[in-house]
This record gives C-alpha cells, sequence and structure tokens, in this order.
C-alpha cells in the first residue's frame, strides 16, 4: 500500500511540473505561476516532469534504477521551485517526501546488491562443475529409511545437484512477540557448503531486509531498516556451527540428492530413523532424521543449533508436511521451524515453499 501511495505522490507531483512547461508555452491560463517563464525554462520544466513521470514507471515495473531517476529529478525540481519561489514553495514537501523514499529505497536495493553479487560469484564457480547422475550404486551406503527417502522423492537417475535456488512465503516471530510476514529467496551451492538467504520481512507495513551468509564454514546475519540501519548485526563461532546445521537441514529437505555427500556420516536408528553426522571445517554437527512408512522425511531433530535470541543451544527441529511435485523431486510443500525451550515448544517459523530450481545458471531475485 505504502508503495502506491508514493507511486501516486511521484505521478502527480510529476504532472503539476507541467504547468511550467505550459505558462512558458502559452498554454493555457496558468494564473498560479504568476513571474514569466522563458522557453528554455519551460523546456526544463517538461523535462522534470518527464523524469518523474519515468521514476512512476520504474517504481511500478520493479526497475532498481528508480530511486536514481527520483533523485535527479528532484535536485532539477527543487531548482526549478526556487525561481518562482513565492508560487512554488510548496512543491518542496513534495520533494522532501520523494527524496525521503527514494533515499530509503535505494538502501534497500544497495544492500541487497551484495547478496546479488555473492550468488553470482558462486553461480560463475559452480557453473563449470561438472554433473553426473545419481544412482542405485550412490545410495547403497546409507541407512535404509534414508534409501527409502531418496527413493520416494525422485532423485535417482537425475542429475547429482551442485546448487539449488529456493523461495519460501512465511511468517516469523520472536518469543513473546508478534508474527510478521516475510519472502525469502536463498542459494545454496554443495562442492564448498554456501547457504546465501535474503529475507523481506514486513513489520508495521515496513520492509526490513535481513541476509544470512554462510560460506567457507562462516556465519553472519545482518538485518537492517530500510537496507541503512542496522537492527541485527551477528557473527561468531555460535553462529557459524547454527547455520551448519540450518544448512544440512536445507540440504535433508530442499536438496536430499546431496545426502550422498561423503562429508556425512550415518548411523542407522531403526525402520523410520537415521542419525547424520556433518562436519564442515571446524564445525561438527549432527542430527536425527525421521520418516514415515511411506518414506516422506517428516521431522529433523538437532541439539546443535544455538538461538539467535540468547545464544543458547536448545532442541531444534522443523516438522515438515504437505509433499507435492517441484518438477525434479517431489518435497513438503510446508514446514515449520521450533525451538524446544525448557519451558515447552515455540514455533517460530512457518514456510510455505513457493518454487525450488536445481543447477540454476543465472541469477534470480
Amino acid at each position: 500500500m505504502i508503495k502506491y501511495i508514493f507511486a501516486f505522490i511521484l505521478f502527480i507531483h510529476g504532472l503539476i511540473h507541467l504547468m511550467g512547461f505550459a505558462k512558458a508555452f502559452g498554454y493555457g491560463n496558468m494564473t498560479e505561476l504568476t513571474k514569466e517563464i522563458s522557453k528554455p525554462i519551460g523546456t526544463i520544466w517538461l523535462i522534470t516532469a518527464a523524469l518523474f513521470l519515468v521514476s512512476f514507471v520504474f517504481l511500478l515495473a520493479k526497475k532498481e534504477s528508480w530511486p536514481v531517476v527520483t533523485l535527479v529529478a528532484v535536485v532539477i525540481s527543487q531548482l526549478l521551485i526556487i525561481s518562482v519561489w513565492k508560487d512554488a514553495r510548496f512543491g518542496t514537501i513534495a520533494n522532501v517526501v520523494v527524496l525521503v523514499g527514494a533515499i530509503l529505497s535505494w538502501g534497500s536495493i544497495n544492500f541487497e546488491s551484495q547478496f546479488r553479487k555473492d550468488v553470482n560469484a558462486n553461480l560463475s564457480r559452480s557453473n563449470i562443475v561438472k554433473t553426473d547422475l545419481v544412482t542405485e550404486a550412490d545410495i547403497q551406503s546409507l541407512p535404509q529409511p534414508v534409501q527409502k527417502y531418496l527413493r520416494y522423492v525422485g532423485v535417482l537417475n537425475k542429475p547429482k545437484v551442485k546448487n539449488v535456488r529456493i523461495v519460501f512465503d512465511g511468517e516469523m516471530r520472536d518469543k513473546g512477540k508478534d508474527w510478521f510476514k516475510f519472502r525469502s529467496v536463498q542459494y545454496n551451492f554443495f562442492d564448498e557448503p554456501t547457504r546465501l538467504f535474503f529475507m523481506k520481512a514486513k513489520m508495521f507495513g515496513v520492509t526490513v531486509p535481513g541476509y544470512h551468509n554462510y560460506h567457507a564454514a562462516t556465519a553472519s546475519m545482518d538485518i537492517r531498516l530500510f537496507g541503512l540501519f542496522a537492527v541485527v548485526q551477528m557473527k561468531g563461532p555460535e553462529m557459524n556451527k547454527a547455520e551448519t546445521v540450518t544448512v544440512f537441514n536445507d540440504m535433508c529437505i530442499m536438496a536430499p540428492a546431496t545426502l550422498i555427500d561423503k562429508r556425512f556420516q550415518w548411523e542407522a536408528v531403526d525402520s523410520t530413523s537415521a542419525k547424520a553426522t556433518f562436519t564442515n571445517g571446524v564445525n561438527t554437527i549432527s542430527a536425527t532424521l525421521y520418516f514415515n512408512e511411506s518414506g516422506q522425511l517428516v521431522n529433523f531433530i538437532s541439539d546443535d543449533r544455538y538461538a539467535v535470541s540468547d545464544m543458547k543451544q536448545y532442541r531444534f527441529s522443523t516438522p515438515m508436511k504437505d509433499y507435492k511435485s517441484y518438477g525434479q523431486i517431489v518435497a513438503p510443500a510446508y514446514g515449520e521451524a521450533v525451538w524446544h525451550y525448557p519451558d515447552g515448544e515455540f514455533v517460530y517459523g512457518k514456510f510455505n515453499m513457493s518454487n525450488i530450481q536445481y543447477n540454476v545458471t543465472d541469477f534470480t531475485p
């Protein structure tokens, strides 16, 4: 809603600049402007109107260049307003509103550009990695319930996965706080375990972007209001270990073909569960996977993840359901993220899978 209100302001503000053009060329009776305007200056009023209208179109079309166009338009507009200050001074208010909106939007776009840069760097590396097919021989050493799961989701005789793009829509919350909606786009790479997760959350009608980066066994989390003002910035050994659990969780649910990776040590538990240990760099974590009789993975439980709120270790689980086809494989359409606090379970995330793409070659926001 805020976006469309802002677009309306851009549109109307742009149209108002046509009055200066009309005054200069004698179109209509522009009594609102009492000072004479030359035709060259009138042409600049027209150009400024066009810049605002281009910015309006670019904003609605989600073009990343719209804040730059807007900033140029505001500067020229303000100079024109100063030249007819007595008649047009209130246009400064609109210019201030537009300027603030453009700067805040530029902050979010610039913040997201680091995510794009990191993804493209990893795509350049993974694109040269050759892949063959997942075969029965690849899964023979895995516990029986894991083998059954891989057959169920359909990874056999499909290309091995070198990267995956995942889109979620959902809700998250902190303990004692309300839910907020989010949309996330993430890219995972598996030759060098990497997870690049960019989220846009909606809080009080304002977009708050956040970027989780896990690469070279090191993790960071950076959440900024409008992409400019730091809200949460975290890194360190606890984050590194926590995100290693998350990477393994992603592999189990969204990229199960990667479970044949030699960095896993598997231990059979019973006919419907198996335990795995995953080592990446100095980080070693473990988790137990639970399956139903159909072969679906229905839960993932680990005791090696730290809660960001207090950086303490609690049991972490991700129950999932509603399996459906996503082209190459079958995967759960819905999952939850749960902390098992001493005072009871707390669901802090609800995830609806929108899209999964494997072995992508180009960046898509």
